[in-house]
């Protein structure tokens, strides 16, 4: 994105990221910031209660009505350490700038937020009675790398879905299962909550397109 100067010319912002990535990715960092000054009994309190917690959800004796309303949204701003949250938003800043792009920043911002959102049900439905919160952007990432895929496919540069989601899905699957992913602090892979928000992505894409992006991908055929 361009800007005029005071002399007429044109520069580049320092970070050239579109304008809800910058809100988000400033937001994370705030939370993440603010934890840090908390004592330790205080901030277990908020990811107690901002967290999402599956056994809040099925259990006979859940949170607060409050919490078990803000957590979907608030679980995803909510880090395990400072690798956990540069992981998430590099991945972010990477996946999310064309996809914002293509969007809009209103449609970006709900088709991120539905993202995790979905994710973390996905999580709930699979360790019903877990009593441990999960947190982090991860879910809300894997639904805006499903949509760069279907962005890719969409305009023909990428012809085949099958072999790409089939090896994230079993990474997921297998850092979940047998081991821990990058930036976790040794905690679980929230696999399922991965894989949730990723099939999510790959499905409601096309749902927050604008309506004049509704167009057949390109015939590979045409010069």
């Amino acid at each position: 994105m361009r800007r005029q100067g005071p002399g007429g010319g044109s520069h580049e912002r320092a970070i050239n990221l579109p304008p809800a990535l910058l809100v988000l990715i400033a937001i994370n960092l705030a939370v993440h910031l603010a934890r840090q000054m908390m004592s330790e009994s205080m901030d277990q309190q908020v990811v107690t209660q901002l967290g999402l917690v599956p056994e809040a959800y099925t259990g006979e004796s859940g949170g607060p009505w409050w919490s078990l309303l803000l957590a979907p949204i608030t679980y995803q701003f909510i880090h395990g350490g400072w690798v956990h949250l540069g992981v998430n938003m590099i991945t972010l800043a990477a996946f999310g700038a064309p996809v914002e792009r293509l969007l809009g920043v209103r449609r970006f911002v709900l088709f991120y937020l539905s993202a995790g959102v979905v994710a973390g049900f996905i999580h709930v439905a699979f360790f019903s009675t877990s009593p441990d919160p999960v947190v982090g952007a991860s879910g809300a990432i894997s639904g805006v790398f499903g949509a760069v895929l279907m962005a890719l496919h969409h305009v023909g540069r990428l012809r085949s879905l099958l072999p790409v989601a089939g090896i994230w899905i079993a990474l997921n699957v297998f850092f979940g299962l047998w081991g821990n992913g990058p930036g976790t602090g040794g905690e679980p892979v929230a696999w399922a909550a991965h894989i949730g928000g990723f099939v999510y992505g790959l499905a409601a894409f096309r749902l927050f397109l604008p309506a004049a992006m509704h167009v057949p991908p390109e015939n590979p055929g045409d010069g």
